[in-house]
């Protein structure tokens, strides 16, 4: 199912960790919607309970309880938004934590046929909904307002050696998400000091600080060429740029019109402040960036 065609004032988010499902929550309540979110376990931030309409927690592997919550509330099309954190998913006594219910039960053999990127896993969550009568929409469908635009966001522009490190970093950047490994990588005079796996991008950062203390580096984040818009779209934030500066680095490069950045103004203020460099680029037809 794409694009928006939400006919009725009543929508679903289910909310993972970070400050995007508060802000889109927020943006949804502006514009007039009933909003029914599903908050995941040690993920979402509680503060949601009160913003909602209605509220419930429910754990990562206990999708019938999602979908019940769901179908109760007469939701029909749904947004994710926040990160999930799959590393806990590789912790011992995982199975403990994160029991599955019935209905994800039903569902596994089908997924663990497959592989465990994250398209793979997140596209088999969204059938299985579908099979239930609830849609996933992408968030920025009701929210457009949260992609960034193409341009210079800093005062300071990047320097020639910086521009070089983009452009290099952005082609590791898109092949790491052509492979669905992840969608950063940390360069400083176009060599890849880090890439960002299921770590995260904040440890990504940190790794890369560890591995040039010189510092002076470059964060380039993307989206995936085969980008699905209804779920893990980069996101960009004030936490963001305060790792990345305490770790070293200087420029921050993202995709425009495909890249959520929070708080925009306060971002820009604190790049501003700090001497760093935002630049927002668009993908050319091979997928290479081009300014503004």
């Amino acid at each position: 199912m794409s694009g928006l065609s939400i006919a009725q004032p009543a929508v679903g988010l289910m909310a993972g960790w970070g400050k995007f499902p508060v802000t889109l929550a927020e943006s949804l309540k502006r514009q007039g919607y009933a909003v029914h979110c599903i908050g995941l376990r040690d993920h979402a931030d509680p503060v949601l309970a009160d913003l909602c309409d209605s509220f419930a927690w429910s754990g990562l592997t206990t999708w019938g309880h999602a979908i019940r919550f769901y179908r109760k509330h007469g939701v029909s099309e749904a947004l994710m938004a926040g990160k999930v954190f799959k590393v806990r998913l590789m912790q011992p006594w995982r199975w403990l934590r994160y029991m599955p219910d019935w209905r994800t039960l039903r569902a596994l053999p089908r997924i663990l046929r497959r592989d465990g990127r994250d398209d793979t896993i997140l596209s088999a969550i969204v059938a299985e909904f579908a099979r239930d009568g609830v849609h996933f929409l992408p968030a920025t469908d009701l929210a457009p307002e949260l992609l960034v635009k193409a341009g210079q966001l800093t005062r300071r522009a990047l320097s020639a050696a910086e521009k070089r490190d983009v452009d290099f970093g952005w082609m590791m950047a898109k092949e790491m998400g052509r492979l669905d490994v992840g969608q950063s990588v940390l360069i400083k005079d176009r060599v890849v000091l880090a890439v960002e796996a299921i770590e995260g991008t904040d440890e990504c950062i940190r790794r890369a600080g560890q591995l040039c203390p010189a510092g002076g580096f470059s964060l380039v984040k993307v989206a995936k060429p085969q980008q699905d818009m209804r779920f893990d779209v980069p996101t960009i934030g004030l936490g963001t740029l305060e790792t990345l500066r305490a770790a070293g680095g200087r420029v921050l490069a993202v995709e425009a019109g495909r890249t959520i950045i929070l708080d925009e103004a306060e971002v820009v203020r604190f790049a501003n402040q700090h001497g760093l460099a935002i630049v927002s680029l668009k993908s050319d037809g091979a997928g290479m960036p081009v300014a503004a």
